[in-house]
Parts: structure tokens; C-alpha cells; sequence
């Protein structure tokens, strides 16, 4: 039997091309500063297709996804191997809209530092006052460019991101740009109130869509993993200041405080991280 070769490669996840669709796995790596760290969370990739899958489920009224199954009984016979268990995710193949939808429910992070020089967030005004990790009168919709594999994403405002999706796709630019201002504020809340209730908030998240064969907007990629939002505890919440976690800024904040680590994490970060993980997946999907 023949090992699959992927056909992309990101920092955490591997494609595999079954022609009309595709094999999304998640691998145990994790990155961070646009940097693929050179330790591996073991048992990562699993969660986070797990939470995605979850997520994918519970937002379909809202818009249709990429994700037909994760049972290894729907995957080539090369994918039923202990390697892709529990992390492959078979999906229909689309054309990726080149913008990062990001939305912040809670003021942090680099929003938190944008606020702190001009009391504004990507050129969005806020009210004067707030403390960090405050919740946001109403979430705010602050999409980027996205980048390869080592550059970082530009922060840009609505306007600049009907201009990017004008250029991909001449004639639909404001048209796709509203669709996906609309649709990331309506998964997140929705997503932010059921999390609220098993004891998570949602500080912010992102999301990535694409266009089908019919040219309908589908939501794709992953979907509110601790790679790809911050989480808090609700019960620990007080703003005035950064918050506790469930996702990966435990190992920013670890890089951050080690700058001579040179991107390698002692055995006691790796567990706590993955720790972390699986403490927000239990909540949130048991």
C-alpha cells in the first residue's frame, strides 16, 4: 500500500488531492509568530479536526462547510492507517477566498496594543475607557491578507478586503466582502454563546471560506480550534488584564518570556499545552 503524498503543506495541516475532493489532516505540529515550532504536541492533530468536526456540525444552519466525514470508512484505503486515525478530515474541494475573517468579541492581543496607541482596532474607532481583555460592546469583523508559510499576515480594513477579493475575482468584491463580514459575525455568536455556556468565552477566532463548483460561499479549513481562537475560562474571567487559556498563547507566552529557546518547548510545556487542549475539547463537546 502506497503512503499518501500530500499536495500542500501549511504550518499545522497536510493536503492530499483526491481529485474532486480533498484529505485535510491535522498533524501534532504547532506554530507560533508565524514560526513551525520544532516540537511536536502529540495528540494535537486529533483534537483539532475532533473540535472542528464538532463546530462544522453545529453551525450548518448558518452557512454549508467543506467537511462531508471524518470515519476512516469514507477514506481511501491508504488513509485507514494509525498515522491519519482520528485527524483526516475528507472534504469537498473548493476555491479558497484569499482573506483571513477574523472577529473579536473581547479587546486583546494586538487589538489590545492598536487601542492602546490611537483607541482603535484595524481602523475601527472604539469606545474610550475600555480595559484589556474587556468585552466589546458588539463583535467587531477584522479581516487579513493571508500569508505563506514565514510572512505575516497584513491587517487590513472592510474596504481594503473588497478591493483584494475585487482583484481575485472582478465583479464580486463587495458582494463577497459583505457575505463574509456577515457570516463570521453570525458563527460567532452563535458559537461564542453556546461556548459561554459550557464555560468557555471566546475572546476572538477566525475563519476561512471558498467558493463550491456552484460558486455558493463555504465555510472551510478548521473552525474555533485552540490553534485557531483564544479561549478563556470563563470562571477565572476579570478584565484589566490578560486572561488564563485553553489555546496556544500559553506557548507564545512561553517564547516571549524565553526568546533564547530558539523555538524548542521543554517536556513541561508540551504537556501543559496539550493539557489545555483537551480540557477545552471535553467542555466543549461533551
Amino acid at each position: 500500500m502506497n503512503t499518501p503524498v500530500p499536495v500542500k503543506e501549511g504550518k499545522v495541516r497536510e493536503i492530499y488531492d483526491l481529485g474532486s475532493r480533498l484529505v485535510m489532516v491535522a498533524t501534532d505540529r504547532i506554530s507560533a509568530f508565524d514560526v513551525i515550532l520544532k516540537n511536536e504536541i502529540s495528540g494535537k492533530g486529533r483534537i483539532l479536526t475532533q473540535m472542528s468536526r464538532f463546530w462544522f456540525d453545529y453551525t450548518r444552519d448558518i452557512v454549508p462547510n467543506h467537511m462531508i466525514s471524518c470515519e476512516a470508512s469514507y477514506l481511501p484505503e491508504e488513509f485507514r492507517t494509525e498515522r491519519f486515525e482520528g485527524r483526516s478530515m475528507l472534504c469537498k474541494k473548493l476555491t479558497m477566498l484569499p482573506i483571513e475573517c477574523i472577529v473579536r468579541g473581547y479587546i486583546t492581543g494586538s487589538g489590545w496594543k492598536s487601542y492602546q496607541e490611537n483607541g482603535t482596532v484595524c481602523g475601527i474607532k472604539l469606545p474610550e475607557g475600555l480595559k484589556e481583555s474587556e468585552q466589546l460592546p458588539e463583535p467587531i469583523y477584522t479581516p487579513s491578507t493571508k500569508a505563506e508559510i514565514g510572512d505575516h499576515d497584513e491587517n487590513i480594513d472592510f474596504m481594503q478586503s473588497v478591493v483584494v477579493l475585487e482583484k481575485a475575482f472582478p465583479g464580486h468584491g463587495a458582494e463577497y466582502a459583505g457575505a463574509l463580514r456577515d457570516l463570521t459575525i453570525a458563527l460567532y455568536k452563535k458559537c461564542a454563546d453556546y461556548a459561554r455556556s459550557r464555560g468557555i468565552i471566546i475572546a476572538d477566532t477566525k475563519f476561512e471560506f471558498g467558493l463550491d463548483e456552484e460558486g455558493n460561499i463555504v465555510l472551510g479549513d478548521e473552525m474555533l480550534t485552540p490553534d485557531s481562537s483564544r479561549f478563556w475560562p470563563a470562571d477565572e474571567y476579570e478584565p484589566g488584564h490578560g486572561q488564563p487559556s485553553y489555546d496556544k498563547q500559553y506557548v507564545r507566552d512561553y517564547l516571549k518570556a524565553n526568546p533564547d529557546c530558539d523555538y524548542t518547548l521543554p517536556e513541561e510545556v508540551i504537556a501543559k499545552t496539550i493539557a489545555k487542549y483537551e480540557e477545552a475539547y471535553e467542555k466543549l463537546t461533551k
